[in-house]
């Protein structure tokens, strides 16, 4: 029998509009399914029944500037030096490595360089070290690089680890996926984390290699690469900030040959302040290579020159300061403005009570940090209530009432 060509016109017409309808409902179906969003929620008690303002903001603490500063391939003194310089305690005294090159200190004791958590806790300036896994070694008692103890102090102490190479290797037949894959896997086996930053090492090597870095580097588990051309170092994030496979651009300091007062950094200290003046909120970063005595490989900072740089960035912008400035490692505001930019929040007020309602994203397994802070537009003092257990809150309620911050379990 023949079919009618408008009866098989209307049927095939019924027959697409059937089968999208059961793709666009499975298709919604596995979007939900897939999600695995999670829910955080907890209840604010005014003092007044005036409407309150609750957003994410745009810097952990709510801070104006966060400060990311990285020294590069894993010199002992970061150890020795900066490391009591901010945490407080004994400075090493001058210490002649394997090269003839002092990455000691001056041997004094430090009291720290802190900024604060905007309710009054202390928090010690840190640092990010960009390390090669084939040049840490435990087995020297004289070394110029980083022992796995010591990085592993450090990194406890807050402190964040890149991947730089296993070999720091640049020159030509480099094969950059290895250099990229077995530094992971090193630091894996030592540490027990995974890297997920990189840093491009430099040195001898043909035209265009660092592009070949970035590329491996970014296929390969890292979510930014610093590099020489790239965003920075002053990244505006009052708004979304373009994070996927970010490149961003080494900015280094260092000393001069003239070892006469501190002129170098004087000059560094104007640029520094010119970028805190900005309107804000600024992300902005800087790198050196060592930290000692010695201006290792005319590519450092001699330590007399970085401890007048830190204290007088901490003097101005710390707690002994105007206390604006969030100093700590690219990989925590990284992941800080990642999650900021994916999160929902959620506010409803029924006279003095309210309910903050959070939607969080997925967050990535080598993810350091799951903190997120909120800025309060509220002249009321308060109080919160929460149940869950799979977060905890610090806030101002009592006092400035302008802050809460939510540490994620």
């Amino acid at each position: 029998m023949k079919i009618p060509r408008l009866r098989i016109k209307t049927f095939l017409f019924i027959l697409a509009l059937t089968i999208n309808s059961i793709s666009f409902c499975f298709g919604n179906y596995v979007k939900i399914d897939s999600s695995k969003k999670k829910i955080i929620s907890f209840k604010i008690k005014l003092k007044s029944a005036k409407k309150v303002k609750i957003q994410a903001a745009d810097l952990k603490f709510n801070k104006h500037l966060a400060y990311s500063f990285t020294v590069d391939d894993g010199y002992r003194s970061a150890y020795l030096t900066a490391f009591p310089l901010f945490n407080g305690g004994k400075i090493s005294p001058p210490m002649i490595n394997e090269w003839k090159n002092d990455q000691g200190g001056d041997g004094k004791t430090s009291k720290g360089l802190f900024y604060s958590d905007g309710l009054g806790n202390k928090i010690p300036f840190k640092l990010a070290l960009a390390i090669n896994g084939g040049a840490i070694n435990d087995s020297k008692t004289i070394r110029g690089h980083l022992s796995w103890s010591e990085v592993k102090e450090l990194y406890k102490a807050g402190w964040d680890i890149l991947n730089h190479g296993f070999h720091h290797a640049t020159k030509h037949g480099t094969n950059f996926l290895t250099e990229v894959t077995e530094n992971t896997t090193s630091i894996q086996q030592n540490l027990g984390f995974t890297i997920s930053h990189f840093v491009v090492p430099g040195g001898e090597s043909d035209p265009g290699y660092h592009l070949e870095y970035e590329r491996d580097a970014l296929t390969n588990g890292s979510f930014s690469v610093a590099s020489y051309v790239g965003a920075g170092p002053v990244i505006k994030v009052d708004n979304k900030v373009n994070l996927d496979k970010m490149i961003y651009a080494r900015t280094f300091i260092q000393s001069s040959k003239d070892t006469i007062g501190f002129k170098t950094m004087d000059r560094f200290l104007a640029t520094f302040d010119s970028v805190a003046k900005l309107s804000g909120p600024i992300w902005y970063n800087e790198f050196t290579h060592g930290v000692g005595n010695s201006n290792l490989w005319n590519l450092s900072i001699r330590f007399p020159d970085f401890k007048y740089y830190m204290t007088t960035i901490a003097n101005k912008y710390g707690t002994n300061g105007n206390d604006s400035i969030w100093m700590a490692p690219w990989q925590e505001v990284y992941e800080y403005i990642w999650l900021r930019d994916r999160i929902k929040i959620h506010f409803e007020q029924s006279d003095k009570e309210g309910t903050v309602t959070i939607e969080l994203p997925e967050i990535p397994e080598t993810f350091r940090y799951r903190d997120i802070s909120l800025a309060v537009d509220s002249k009321s003092k308060f109080e919160i209530e929460a149940k869950q257990s799979n977060f905890k809150i610090i806030d101002d309620g009592k006092t400035k009432h302008k802050l809460i911050t939510i540490q994620l379990k």
